[in-house]
């Protein structure tokens, strides 16, 4: 359970030192001196545990969950429960859990014997690579750096210090990786972009003669692609996240510091600015570039270039503004529906008295006619 702990206890006050932060309570006790067992979040939180209340209108619901004390902002009301107020909640909170819950630490192993490097591989010191992972020729590797086990290096890489790469993760020939970047397990960096030319009624392969560039501290997800470029480099700028089941094709120009979520597919040939938020199932076209600062919505279908700092929703994607309005009127479909029948209704009848009118003018005696009379 997250609320289990490594056997590790601590007073409320000695979790205030750890995170720089001080308690309150109400009621004029003092509950410095709690002993507290471990910590969980507000759905897990229980008697003699530490959780989190990230906005003050949750602080009712810690209470009620049993929990003997709360990592809380600042401005959060008590509610008869022991707070720990800090300035920022949750990176208070994430050192706590890690003093109850240490991460598993090991000592640095060197170099499997299963490992398969090849002679002109140069690796820096402290290279640590795991079981039946194998090095290509003339491959770079930066001090520090992990490569675990079952991971592909291919030919002409370069890899830069403090680098993480988890097992069974694919580095095609001549991708260039930064330093502090982290690859995650069974992620596919270089592969073929998906380009062909029809000759003679049969695709043929196109020209792939790029790779794949990643700047300083990105991250890639689990199982997520990133296409080689076609004669050039795809480029992922540093800082830049992505998350788990991405799809990135031939040619993308990633900015800095941007965030991809979970299985956004960007086609060849985009390019995004810097500080760009995609969030889930985002598809992108090709040949789009999108501006610094915007953010598209959870399934968002981009066809057009985005402007800097604009937030785009919908299929085909436009401004959220926009699609707030098409959702309003979405809503009233079923009632401008029955009145559009009403009216047309109304037109119908109106038809009929009209022609009726004209029957009876059309019998009516003209002054002519009256005159020869």
């Amino acid at each position: 359970m997250a609320g289990e702990s490594s056997n590790r206890t601590a007073t409320l006050v000695e979790l205030a030192e750890l995170v720089g932060g001080r308690v309150e309570s109400t009621g004029g006790m003092d509950p410095g001196g709690f002993m507290i067992f471990g910590a969980a979040p507000l759905a897990e939180a229980g008697p003699g545990l530490i959780t989190l209340v990230d906005k003050a209108e949750r602080a009712e619901a810690a209470r009620q969950s049993g929990a003997a004390a709360a990592v809380a902002p600042e401005g959060t009301a008590p509610a008869n429960l022991p707070l720990l107020v800090v300035s920022d909640p949750h990176a208070a909170f994430a050192k706590i859990i890690s003093y109850f819950r240490p991460g598993r630490h090991r000592p640095r192993l060197g170099i499997h014997p299963t490992a398969v490097i090849a002679s002109s591989a140069r690796l820096a010191e402290d290279v640590e690579i795991g079981p039946y992972a194998t090095i290509g020729e003339d491959v770079e590797i930066g001090p520090g750096t992990t490569i675990h086990a079952g991971v592909r290096i291919l030919d002409g890489v370069k890899i830069g210090a403090a680098v993480t790469i988890f097992p069974n993760a694919v580095l095609y020939e001549n991708t260039v990786v930064g330093p502090r970047c982290i690859i995650h397990a069974g992620a596919v960096i270089g592969a073929y972009g998906f380009g062909y030319v029809c000759q003679e009624g049969r695709y043929r392969l196109a020209a792939q003669l790029g790779n794949v560039v990643l700047g300083p501290d990105v991250e890639i997800g689990a199982c997520t692609t990133i296409d080689r470029g076609t004669y050039g480099s795809t480029v992922i700028g540093e800082g830049t996240k992505i998350d788990n089941l991405v799809m990135i094709a031939h040619n993308c120009r990633i900015g800095r510091h941007n965030m991809i979520c979970a299985q956004v597919g960007i086609a060849g040939s985009t390019t995004t600015g810097d500080h760009v938020i995609m969030a889930g199932q985002v598809g992108v076209k090709d040949h789009v570039q999108i501006g610094d600062g915007a953010v598209l919505g959870a399934m968002a279908g981009v066809i057009t270039d985005v402007p800097p700092g604009a937030r785009m929703v919908g299929i085909p994607a436009t401004p959220e503004w926009e699609q707030r309005l098409k959702q309003v009127a979405w809503t009233k479909l079923p009632e401008m529906r029955q009145e559009f029948k009403k009216l047309q209704a109304t037109v119908a009848r109106l038809g009929e008295q009209l022609e009726t009118l004209r029957q009876m003018i059309s019998q009516q005696p003209t002054d002519s006619n009256r005159a020869v009379a």
